[in-house]
């Protein structure tokens, strides 16, 4: 077979979505990449999305409480792990899930026939197989937190296996894709207090336009044979009118995130403090990015611009980071 550039995967076993100098094809036995690719492995930035609702959760929920002795207004180091395991976890289990249901679609799609079950390099039982490891690594993590958590992690599930059928039957498969990958922001708060509040509602919803945005520049790249396979998109259903609806998606998200902050302005805590907004502020500024460089025309472009959303997800969080640390070092001024 022909090398691949680098010289690390061969062109039977490479998928052509994904880049082929990953450290999948560095570090792993030939026989595990088919599995890697099932997962994405090769492309964290999926895991890495799904991340950033359970982490900004996460980091706000503490700074309901004022700093004290035994409570620093930062999130727990041991919850940001746990949900770093089971974010990849999770991701590669959906998106062995949505490989199983969507098999035949993507034989007929150019950019994704090279994957592992359509390709024939992993069996649909295998898949199976690797599905439920997966979703075990995930069970174990989920159990570390208290029992209403759990619960509400187990509640996700009946959303992540709706989604995959979305696309076939309404133009907004990118909705239900929001409500999965946004679960996070309820779960960040509830592992911390055991319960929901109107912040993390609020966290929820903007998350959800966030990642309808996010994912519609992602659609972009495929809208010519979702034409031709009958898949329906956000994507199609703006068409050239997509930056128009990035602009009232990301705005909605920007303000629900800023909804989210100030409904704990009550809390003893005080709530986040100006690095939070300062940190809305620079994520506002590369939402904009965004949009104003956006060529629906161009799927590099569009890949480059959807995997730009991790940055997004720095900057909130950092916001809310240094918030805290404000907060410690000025308790009285924050």
């Amino acid at each position: 077979m022909a090398n691949l550039k680098h010289g690390i995967a061969v062109a039977g076993d490479h998928v052509a979505d994904a880049p082929s100098n990953s450290w999948v094809y560095r570090l792993l036995p030939r026989g595990v990449w088919p599995y890697a690719q099932l997962a994405r492995w090769d492309r964290p930035i999926g895991w890495q999305l799904l991340l950033w609702p359970c982490w900004w959760s996460a980091a706000l929920a503490p700074q309901m409480l004022p700093p004290s002795a035994i409570h620093t207004g930062l999130p727990s180091l041991a919850h940001l792990i746990l949900f770093l395991i089971g974010a990849i976890a999770m991701r590669g289990a959906g998106c062995t899930y949505n490989d199983l249901v969507d098999e035949r679609i993507d034989a007929r799609v150019a950019r994704t026939r090279s994957r592992p079950l359509p390709s024939g390099r992993v069996t649909r039982r295998q898949a199976k197989l690797f599905l439920i490891v997966q979703a075990l690594v995930g069970l174990l993590v989920l159990i570390q937190f208290n029992l209403f958590a759990i619960i509400l992690g187990v509640a996700s599930l009946a959303v992540v296996a709706i989604y995959p059928f979305l696309k076939r039957v309404t133009d907004w498969p990118q909705l239900g894709l929001g409500f999965a990958f946004s679960w996070g922001a309820l779960m960040g708060w509830a592992c911390y207090w055991g319960s929901l509040a109107p912040a993390a509602l609020l966290l929820y919803v903007g998350a959800i336009l966030w990642t309808i945005g996010y994912d519609t520049i992602y659609a972009h790249q495929d809208k010519e044979d979702d034409v031709l396979v009958g898949v329906r998109s956000t994507a199609r259903l703006f068409g050239t009118r997509t930056k128009s609806a990035l602009a009232i998606l990301y705005g909605g998200a920007l303000v629900f995130f800023a909804l989210a902050f100030a409904t704990t302005a009550d809390a003893p805590g005080g709530g986040p403090f100006w690095p939070a907004y300062a940190g809305l502020g620079l994520g506002a500024a590369q939402m904009l990015w965004q949009i104003r460089t956006l060529d629906i025309d161009d799927p590099d472009q569009c890949l480059m611009l959807f995997k730009s959303n991790s940055l997004f997800g720095w900057t909130i969080f950092f916001g809310l980071i240094f918030s805290a640390l404000w907060a410690l070092s000025f308790p009285l001024q924050g």
